[in-house]
């Protein structure tokens, strides 16, 4: 699948390389604007960009001007990042044509989870569904079926049973496996993985056959 392109315009370095990171660790491209005159130039120079992450306060040209800007003439999706959670701000964010409002400090993997919603309500990422070995797996929609029957997972059983499955056939280590699936939330050791490895492979019945242990290193999912 193409990967699609981002533009994250914040005049904080430490804010855009917390978003950048994360969007590229979901298969996202990334441009980055320090300030909103830079970001305006960047959208009419760069071709494709599929949505924009744009900061409120920043010297040069505010949030609110770029977005002036922009929809005159594009309605690409724009969200909006605020240090501020102003009933005002929001209205005129949205009679400006902003897509969505979020207030800082926020989750990077919610700010993620929202981009995935927008650009498909745009149409311009498709719903993922993965078939493999009686499994079937929606991301879009977070659900699992094994043989036809919906499985409940927790959100963490959910992402793991998510990321053997995009790197089937691969030998994992268990820090591979929390850098991945944990990212920044967590601070515990690898430990963690085993505890929720045995959770999926017993809501998963003779399908957790497929999580084969790699002693000494950690996992393969192999069909």
């Amino acid at each position: 699948m193409e990967r699609k392109k981002i533009l994250v315009v914040d005049d904080e370095s430490r804010m855009r390389k917390l978003v950048h990171d994360f969007l590229i660790k979901n298969n996202y491209d990334v441009i980055e604007a320090e300030n909103g005159e830079v970001a305006v130039d960047l959208f009419f120079s760069e071709k494709e960009i599929a949505l924009i992450i744009l900061d409120v306060m920043m010297p040069v040209m505010d949030g609110w001007q770029v977005c002036k800007e922009i929809r005159q003439y594009s309605n690409v999706p724009i969200i909006m990042l605020t240090a501020k959670s102003d009933e005002r701000d929001e209205l005129l964010g949205f009679e400006l044509g902003v897509d969505e409002y979020i207030s800082k400090p926020f989750s990077p993997k919610i700010l993620v989870a929202r981009v995935e919603a927008i650009l498909r309500r745009a149409g311009v990422v498709a719903a993922e569904t993965t078939e493999i070995g009686g499994i079937v797996l929606d991301k879009s929609a977070h659900q699992v079926q094994v043989d036809g029957k919906p499985m409940e997972l927790s959100v963490k059983e959910f992402e793991l049973l998510s990321y053997f499955i995009d790197n089937k056939g691969v030998a994992l280590s268990r820090e591979r496996i929390l850098n991945n699936v944990w990212n920044y939330d967590y601070f515990g050791d690898a430990r963690t993985i085993d505890t929720h490895v045995k959770k999926l492979r017993s809501k998963m019945g003779e399908k957790g056959d497929y999580i084969k242990t790699i002693w000494g290193m950690g996992y393969k999912f192999e069909v």
